[in-house]
């Protein structure tokens, strides 16, 4: 990541550019969306898709969204394992999906079996 410096006025030179009052992306976030996988399940077949559309998909339960998203951005788990884990619950959910309509305990289930294993060694 590149940090743009500009010796003109501030004011001027947020007036011309339009976005310096939007709040910057935080690097995680960015990373996340820009990091390409290639899953072969469901509507996500044939192509590839971002990390971030992967765990913001139906096939992402909310805690374990939200869990992958703190670990990650506390340096918890790098950037493959969580390749890993999501594509991993994608693909199981999905699987799950074809052989019967996923909801309540079993999308649990399924989702429980995919989850990495707890990093509290400390």
């Amino acid at each position: 990541i590149s940090v743009k410096s500009s010796s003109r006025d501030p004011v001027t030179a947020a007036g011309e550019e339009g976005d310096e009052k939007l709040p910057k992306e935080e690097p995680w976030k960015t990373t996340l969306k820009t990091t390409m996988v290639h899953v072969e399940a469901a509507e996500f077949r044939g192509r590839e898709v971002s990390l971030w559309d992967l765990l913001h998909s139906r096939y992402i339960p909310e805690e374990n969204r939200r869990e992958l998203l703190e670990l990650y951005e506390a340096g918890e788990l790098s950037l493959e394992q969580v390749r890993t884990v999501v594509t991993t619950i994608v693909t199981r959910m999905a699987a799950a999906e074809r052989a019967e309509p996923v909801s309540g305990p079993r999308a649990e289930a399924v989702a429980a079996e995919a989850e990495p294993t707890p990093l509290d060694g400390d």
